[in-house]
């Protein structure tokens, strides 16, 4: 006698699984933000992966070249992220309303930097919830990420490669990400925003972070003919703390003060 699938176990429970990974979400918090891209191929390749795993928003900061036959080819049908495409002048823009950024590199700085592998930073996503707007920011074919955009990150990610070849082109570097993220989310109930203080964004950070050199160089703490990495420093620091907009308004007012009290 055959058995009925209705008394089969197995599969109320992948009924009952959450999110399994065949089930269709939206990832319309997450930003890929890919910087001074010099082939248009690479960019259409990028929305055919965003396409891939649900992600919607491609936001190019200073494309070194132009935005058409060539990138909708490759990007095989995924023509509505390129329509709906952001383009920005610096990474600044790009990630001013951002609470948490993540760059992709492969390469080792001089200056350590909080570092994360895909898996990780997918989880830190994760746990983040919806309320959080996250960017994942991709650098140049030829040079990746300048050290001054990568302040502007709080954390550095780079993916396991071979490391006699651990060079990625960024449309595949992109499709890991979005592979990753996409896996790590269709698992896990994302967290509805919690009332309360809302969490500072990139562009609370860098405001405060200009107010702050100003004052250091007021106050001769810092020479700005000599600066060393004592700024850097400062970002790494704070980029740890995860400040509210409450917090950086206190911290800004400290140092308004400073100013006050120094004039």
């Amino acid at each position: 006698m055959a058995r009925s699938l209705t008394n089969d176990p197995k599969l109320h429970q992948k009924e009952n699984m959450p999110n399994s990974s065949n089930e269709l979400i939206s990832i319309d918090h997450i930003d890929i933000v890919m910087v001074g891209t010099t082939h248009p191929g690479n960019i259409g390749a990028a929305a055919r992966a965003m396409q891939n795993m649900c992600f919607k928003n491609l936001v190019l900061v200073d494309p070194q070249c132009p935005i058409g036959e060539i990138a909708y080819a490759r990007s095989s049908g995924a023509h509505d992220i390129l329509d709906r495409r952001k383009t920005v002048r610096s990474l600044k823009e790009a990630i001013a309303d951002c609470h948490l950024v993540a760059g992709l590199t492969a390469r080792q700085r001089s200056l350590p930097w909080p570092e994360m592998d895909p898996q990780q930073i997918s989880q830190e996503i994760s746990s983040k919830g919806s309320g959080m707007r996250v960017a994942l920011v991709f650098g140049r074919e030829h040079s990746g990420l300048t050290n001054d955009e990568l302040t502007l990150c709080n954390y550095m990610v780079s993916i396991p490669t071979n490391p006699d070849f651990s060079s990625l082109n960024v449309a595949s570097a992109i499709q890991v990400m979005c592979y990753e993220v996409y896996q790590t989310l269709s698992r896990h109930q994302l967290k509805v925003p919690e009332a309360g203080e809302p969490p500072a964004t990139s562009q609370d950070i860098e405001g405060y972070m200009s107010h702050l050199q100003q004052v250091l160089e007021t106050t001769e703490f810092l020479d700005p003919d000599n600066p060393g990495l004592l700024m850097q420093r400062l970002w790494r620091l704070y980029q740890r703390v995860e400040l509210s907009k409450t917090e950086v308004n206190i911290l800004r007012g400290i140092l308004s003060s400073v100013q006050k009290y120094k004039s």
